[in-house]
């Protein structure tokens, strides 16, 4: 096995550990129409993880013919020439496989959680991933999930930490041009011991000038939150929407007294997901509020598919572009 080829697989099987938990211009006036505000679609690549590893380009070509405008990267790792490279494939030879596709890439997920855990911090990998980010023309640099060891035990004082760094990867991130964001599952939205929401925390004691959210509608959605009503809360906070849709024969949330002291695990191997528009979130309703969370841009994501998975985003594709883009 190449070298290339085991760092892949390494970024991947955290990044499907981050799944497998699952089994991703402002204003403040409240939209009373269901106009949108967005007017591309994007892909979270990791939905096509499988067909990454097999052949890239292939792939990428693949996205690019069904419609997509542009791509959310992930599993970004050093290879054995100390490069930065994605399944295989350096940086700079990722950039010009997107131009040759037409598709831009406006944000990537980054996994960070040496900078954030309490005791560690280090910055190193961070600024790896900064001049990264910066070579595929990013605009936002997102970490897709608290450091994996401490998602059954994150406490107040572990987000109030993740806060602060958050803080300090905005600074180093803008310096470079970029935003610094944060990406949810359920676990931001379980009530810690002292009452307080994880997610709130992040937001809270993050600046809103170097720090942005990315919403995943799902697990909002599964977490028993109102989706819209958060933004109110929180306005334009979240430029960055996943887009994806909740199996309508799997419903119930993941929060809540019976499940937030419950493992990540025991909850989410029983999770389902489905294509967007086929399911029971009802995306139109929350596009009503796409002006008051800042939305910017918006990634087409599913976790597990059922179906051959060019069928199923063409089909994702297809709904949102029909129904909630802006044309």
């Amino acid at each position: 096995m190449s070298t290339n080829r085991r760092a892949f697989l390494k970024q991947a099987a955290a990044s499907v550990a981050a799944a497998c938990f699952a089994p991703s211009l402002f204003s403040c006036t409240r939209q009373t129409t269901s106009t949108s505000v967005l007017k591309e679609i994007g892909l979270q690549l990791f939905t096509l993880r499988d067909q990454l590893a097999d052949d890239v380009a292939a792939t990428l070509t693949r996205v690019a013919e069904i419609g997509y405008d542009h791509v959310e990267t992930f599993g970004a790792a050093g290879n054995e020439a100390g490069k930065m490279s994605f399944w295989g494939w350096e940086t700079g030879a990722l950039r010009n496989q997107l131009r040759q596709n037409g598709l831009k890439s406006y944000s990537g997920h980054y996994l960070l959680d040496e900078f954030l855990t309490r005791g560690n911090g280090s910055e190193e990998l961070l600024k790896a991933y900064i001049d990264t980010a910066a070579e595929l023309g990013q605009r936002y640099l997102i970490a897709p999930i608290p450091p994996l060891l401490l998602i059954d035990k994150l406490t107040a004082d572990d987000y109030r930490f993740m806060a602060e760094q958050l803080n300090k990867g905005g600074e180093l991130a803008a310096k470079a041009g970029l935003t610094i964001g944060y990406h949810n599952h359920f676990w931001e939205f379980r009530t810690l011991a002292d009452g307080s929401i994880g997610l709130d925390i992040l937001i809270e004691n993050t600046d809103k000038h170097l720090v942005a959210f990315e919403l995943d509608l799902f697990w909002s959605e599964k977490s028993g939150t109102d989706s819209s009503l958060y933004f109110e809360k929180h306005p334009s906070r979240f430029p960055l929407w996943h887009i994806k849709d909740m199996d309508k024969g799997n419903t119930a949330t993941v929060t809540g007294t019976d499940y937030d002291d419950k493992p990540v695990m025991e909850i989410t191997e029983a999770i389902t997901y489905s294509e967007v528009g086929s399911g029971s979130i009802d995306f139109k309703k929350i596009m009503m509020e796409a002006s008051t969370a800042g939305l910017q841009y918006a990634f087409v994501e599913q976790d597990f598919i059922t179906i051959d998975p060019f069928e199923s985003i063409a089909k994702s594709y297809a709904y949102v572009t029909n129904e909630l883009l802006k044309k």
